[in-house]
């Protein structure tokens, strides 16, 4: 029996956003960060995901992705939080961490009402995904810009190629820590502009 494939499942990309409880700017050391980006390649290279654009800041992941075939962007948000979660607070634990105590007592005040059978909550519960019709390559790319953009909006950086842990680089033709997909139309689209729209919010992320 062959797997039916649905046109939106077919041409379809989500721009996420996961959050770290009470905004913890956790991932300002390099052992987190890794742990993120093992995450991410493992999935694109076991779990058929499909990585367009990311950008981790201190305490959020932007992704613009396409889950793999055997299952949505539910499953995939699931089980990414599930176990970056599960070995975060395992190095939280185990690394010298001066803000141990203080991470802790934020994750445990903060969880869920209903997670009863979590003592910590590393990821706050809503992400609220936006679909991507794939065949719309100026919405994609905006996104994807979007996400480019944030290390210079915070000052952090001048460029967005000149953050490590973004895909702009690989945007850029460099070597990129995460196996991105680079789509030749997105790529043109992104050197042909210089800004990402202002209206990004109104368009996309308010509705």
């Amino acid at each position: 029996m062959k797997n039916v494939i649905h046109l939106r499942e077919a041409t379809g990309s989500y721009f996420i956003t996961f959050n770290i409880t009470d905004w913890v700017d956790i991932f300002i050391k390099p052992v987190y960060k890794q742990i993120i980006i093992h995450t991410l390649n493992h999935l694109i290279e076991h779990k058929d995901l499909t990585v367009f654009g990311w950008c981790l800041m201190s305490n959020h992941l932007h992704l613009v992705i396409k889950p793999g075939r055997n299952g949505g962007i539910a499953e995939f948000e699931k089980e990414f939080k599930s176990f970056t979660e599960r070995k975060i607070l395992e190095f939280i634990y185990t690394e010298p961490e001066i803000r141990r105590k203080w991470m802790l007592e934020r994750f445990e005040t903060n969880k869920h009402p209903l997670g009863i059978l979590k003592k910590y909550q590393l990821w706050q519960n809503s992400s609220n995904p936006i679909y991507i019709d794939m065949r719309k390559v100026r919405v994609l790319a905006e996104h994807v810009e979007y996400v480019h953009k944030n290390p210079v909006r915070d000052r952090i950086v001048s460029a967005p190629e000149d953050y490590l842990y973004c895909s702009a680089r690989d945007y850029a033709g460099m070597a990129g820590l995460v196996k991105v997909n680079v789509l030749p139309l997105v790529e043109q689209y992104l050197s042909a502009s210089e800004t990402v729209h202002d209206n990004f919010f109104g368009k996309y992320i308010s509705n």
